[in-house]
């Protein structure tokens, strides 16, 4: 498949005849069911959408039956950004449904396949992006990372998946699942397609009241694989990890030090706390967020009832699937009268340590190299129980609450095949220091797609 570079480098009538090929592969893997819909917008390099992000004119539906029949009145701004650089919308990614999952099985549309083996997951809540890009129907595409739902499916479909300061890209546009955490992001084939599609649509948006006001500085003109960096690893980490992440984060740790990096050896408090700091905060935004799919403003309403408490009920209770109730359910609780101190609150304490726990580390070091997930991508139905899938989200839910940048990127297979990525976590608006950084490791560790 074409990098992104390299396509945005093509003539008119090339990049015509690249969307026309890309059909044909999209129609040929269609097994994968990465794509809910081939749309096109524009006639530039194609650039694969997650369904969560408005593109006018298209049905945006966040994989949710809630909003079907829904039509974007407006685009988002990095839609504006991508075509303003000669990109272009090219199809809706599959999703788990509003973002809510981390394998893509709670799709409206059905599960998107792994590209690495089809009886396993993509991850999620991106899978359907990273799928596409995994399987060479996609160049690139955009996802959403909330906790997590860019660099984990990335790291199972072996690609490069990259979640930007929380604040660096603008959110005007993302339909929002935890509105202090959501943070759009690039997902490529490589680094340097990452900088380069993180560059087009990174920078201040006075239509997000959460964007950040500050310089910006490009990254891809100034990346600099040689860079000396003090590279901290989080030692109690990695003991919950799999053998082959394990196996992954040796091969990653001598590839650093070989390429002249120093190596820090840290502890944090523990991935408990992360996880039980971010579904309270998560689900009690969303709870909040998602309250406005009520059957009246926009999507599905059901119809022939006696008055409008059942138009609510039914609407909600037959438009949702059974994660995001689950979702809506419990952020209810936790913001409801008596709860509020002893949960939503707490948890705002500890995400506080969480985010002090990281400065502290990086007084000391550039950058964190810590696992993405615990495995690699498990298998469909292994995770039926929703708090094991949870504690999936063990490695990526603390750089969303400390809002920092962070890229995946593969490191190597395991003995199936199945791609193992790590993560590099940065310093707040240190873009440069992340990819600088993730470019280094790629050259060192040479993965074979």
């Amino acid at each position: 498949m074409i990098t992104l570079k390299e396509a945005l480098g093509l003539p008119k009538e090339e990049i015509a005849a690249l969307r026309e090929d890309l059909k044909k592969k999209i129609e040929e893997k269609k097994e994968l069911n990465a794509y809910i819909a081939v749309d096109e917008a524009g006639e530039g390099v194609p650039l694969l959408i997650k369904d969560n992000i408005q593109v006018k004119g298209w049905n945006v539906t966040a994989a949710s039956n809630i909003l079907q029949g829904y039509v974007a009145p407006y685009n988002a701004t990095v839609i504006e950004k991508i075509e303003a650089a000669g990109l272009s919308p090219f199809g809706r990614a599959n999703m788990d449904e509003f973002a809510m999952g981390s394998s893509t099985e709670t799709s409206f549309y059905g599960k998107t396949l792994n590209p690495h083996d089809p009886g396993r997951v993509p991850g999620g809540s991106s899978g359907g992006s990273a799928a596409a890009v995994g399987a060479g129907v996609a160049i690139a595409a955009l996802g959403s990372d909330t906790g997590g739902s860019i660099r984990q499916p990335a790291a199972f479909c072996g690609i490069v998946g990259m979640k930007p300061t929380y604040g660096r890209v603008s959110r005007w546009g993302l339909g929002a699942y935890s509105s202090s955490l959501d943070q759009i992001g690039p997902m490529t084939q490589n680094v340097e397609d990452a900088a380069i599609l993180y560059d087009i649509i990174s920078g201040h948006d006075t239509h997000d009241s959460t964007s950040a006001d500050i310089d910006y500085t490009p990254v891809t003109p100034n990346l600099n694989p040689d860079r000396k960096l003090k590279i901290a690893v989080i030692d109690n980490y990695i003991k919950d990890a799999s053998p082959e992440v394990q196996a992954a984060y040796d091969t990653a740790i001598k590839a650093l030090e070989d390429s002249g990096h120093t190596i820090v050896h840290k502890e944090m408090m523990g991935a408990k706390y992360d996880i039980a700091a971010y579904y309270i905060i998560a689900t009690a935004e969303a709870s909040a967020n998602l309250s406005r799919y009520d059957g009246i403003r926009y999507g599905n309403r059901v119809e022939d009832v006696k008055d409008l408490k059942e138009l609510y009920l039914r609407t909600r209770s037959e438009g949702f699937g059974e994660e995001v109730k689950r979702r809506i359910l419990l952020g209810s609780f936790v913001l409801s009268s008596g709860y509020y101190d002893a949960y939503y609150l707490k948890a705002q304490k500890v995400r506080h340590l969480i985010k002090d726990e990281f400065e502290a580390v990086f007084k000391e070091a550039d950058l964190i190299l810590s696992p993405v997930a615990p495995t690699p991508a498990f298998k469909f139905g292994e995770m039926a129980d929703p708090l094991q899938m949870y504690l999936s989200d063990a490695y990526t839910i603390g750089i969303n609450l400390a809002g920092l940048p962070a890229l995946s990127l593969p490191i190597q297979k395991t003995a199936e095949g199945l791609p193992v990525g790590l993560q590099l976590i940065g310093k707040h608006f240190d873009e440069q220091t992340v990819f600088d950084g993730a470019l280094s490791l790629e050259n060192a560790v040479a993965y074979e797609k």
